[in-house]
């Protein structure tokens, strides 16, 4: 598996097509754009494609968030979301690293577990009936 630190501009369709691929909309676009744009978006690619992507802050709270971790479906139990993770504490630029995912996303829960993460709470009311867990690493 090949890695290349960030995404590019020239990525920006193939993002938005493993993203439709997950959510089942292109609604997504713009924020991914704006984290082109923003060189906030690291992608993990094969031989021939992008496998998946992660998207990061700095601003919350003066600590790193990642916003968001896809991996295109067949793409998925190979490790892509986890190696992903791993780059991204790597090259973060503060020491703590915060994401969550919905209480009930289990596969993306042990991906967080896999990686390190812990849990550090939970944010009610987001999505009804389905809680944030919070994760968090030390760099």
């Amino acid at each position: 598996m090949e890695y290349s630190m960030y995404a590019c501009m020239d990525d920006l369709d193939e993002l938005v097509t493993i993203d439709q691929q997950v959510i089942g909309s292109t609604t997504r676009r713009h924020f991914i754009q704006k984290a082109l744009v923003e060189e906030r978006c690291i992608i993990q690619k094969t031989q021939s494609s992008i496998a998946g992507f992660l998207i990061f802050t700095t601003d919350f709270f003066a600590c790193s968030f990642i916003s968001l971790v896809i991996v295109k479906p067949t793409e998925r139990r190979k490790g892509i979301a986890t190696s992903l993770l791993a780059n991204y504490v790597e090259m973060a630029s503060t020491q703590k690293i915060f994401s969550s995912t919905n209480q009930s996303n289990t596969a993306m829960q042990k991906v967080f577990e896999t990686a390190g993460f812990q849990k550090s709470g939970y944010i009610e009311n987001l999505d009804e009936g389905d809680p944030e867990i919070i994760y968090f690493k030390l760099k």
